[in-house]
This record gives structure tokens, C-alpha cells and sequence, in this order.
């Protein structure tokens, strides 16, 4: 075998063998992080009954049962902001803290006084829960506000 093909020999397994690694590394640390824990909200279902701004403004559904989520065990979420359904997923990767995924929702257009796009605009900033009077809360980052919601019955 010749110098260049030995060299290329040489750099493939290097090359295999950094691969390899790499998707060792990959595969091994996904097994070793501890998956979130969904404690508490999992197979729970609530209606809004209000949001509280940071700025202490107010803001009611005209109809609770319009404004729904429901968290299952495995981490899926299914909502209904009025007019529009949606689907999403949840982690609660520590005690009292909320992460949302993206949510896939229908796009109707909601009448006039509706809180739709309330909710979608800041579902992203949706950071922590709590479980007070057998309500739940969900916290807005930065003081932004809560939004309260009552047990579905």
C-alpha cells in the first residue's frame, strides 16, 4: 500500500472513529438527563377565570368554558383559546416551574373582545405554577402578570 492510501486509510478511521464518539456522546447523555418530572398538573383540566396584569389591569373571559387547558400524564397539552383548538406539549423541570412547547393551533378568527390573542402572545412567557385554593396559577417571566384558572368539574 502506497503513502497517499495509507494516509487516507489513516484519516477515515480517524474520522469513523471521531463520528462514533460524537454520537456516543449524543446518545449517552440523552440516557444519562433525568427527565422532567410532571408532577402535579398531569391529567388535571382548568378554565380561565381571569388574567391580572403586572400593571394589576384585569382582564375576564366572557365565557370560562372558552378558555380551557388540559395537561395529560405524558407531557401533551390540549387547549381551547375561544374560537381557535390547539395542541402542545409541557415540562415541569423543577418544583413549580412551567415550560410550554410550541403550540399547533387552529386559526379562526375570534370576535371582537375575545382574549385569543392575549394568551397566544404571551404563552411563550409562561414561567412558573402554583396550586392556591385549588386553583392554578400560571406565572408570566418578569412580573408580566398571572393568568387564573378553576378546576374543570
Amino acid at each position: 500500500m502506497g503513502r497517499a492510501a495509507a494516509d487516507t486509510q489513516h484519516w477515515v478511521s480517524l474520522t469513523c472513529s471521531a463520528l462514533l464518539l460524537a454520537v456516543g456522546l449524543v446518545f449517552g447523555c440523552a440516557q444519562i438527563a433525568p427527565q422532567a418530572p410532571l408532577d402535579g398538573l398531569g391529567g388535571t383540566a382548568w378554565q380561565l377565570v381571569k388574567f391580572q396584569g403586572g400593571d394589576g389591569a384585569v382582564l375576564m373571559p366572557d365565557d370560562k368554558v372558552k378558555y380551557t387547558i388540559a395537561f395529560t400524564a405524558d407531557g401533551n397539552l390540549n387547549v381551547r383559546f375561544d374560537c381557535n383548538r390547539g395542541r402542545g406539549t409541557w415540562t415541569s423541570p423543577g418544583p413549580n416551574q412551567l415550560q410550554f412547547g410550541p403550540l399547533a393551533l387552529t386559526r379562526a378568527m375570534c370576535p371582537p373582545g375575545s382574549l385569543h390573542d392575549h394568551i397566544v402572545r404571551q404563552w411563550p412567557f409562561v414561567r412558573s405554577y402554583t396550586i392556591k385554593g385549588g386553583n392554578l396559577f400560571l406565572s408570566l417571566m418578569a412580573d408580566g402578570g398571572s393568568y387564573e384558572f378553576e378546576p374543570i368539574r
